[in-house]
């Protein structure tokens, strides 16, 4: 699988085409905000735990149809 056009970038994410039209690519950042973006530091590990998480509940939704 290739990872294509960038589609979306946010504060905890990027989400990325591919060469599939059903499948996307999600890459997790290790960046945290907090006050509403007044204070800006790194994780390390956060972006492993939230694809994690992210991949657990794709599996239960998929499961639940």
């Amino acid at each position: 699988m290739t990872r294509g056009e960038q589609l979306y970038e946010g504060k905890a994410k990027i989400v990325y085409a591919t060469d599939d039209p059903d499948v996307y690519i999600q890459d997790f950042k290790d960046s945290a905000t907090a006050f509403d973006g007044k204070k800006k530091g790194t994780i390390g590990g956060k972006g492993r735990m939230n694809n994690a998480i992210s991949s657990r509940l794709f599996i239960l939704l998929g499961r639940m149809g």
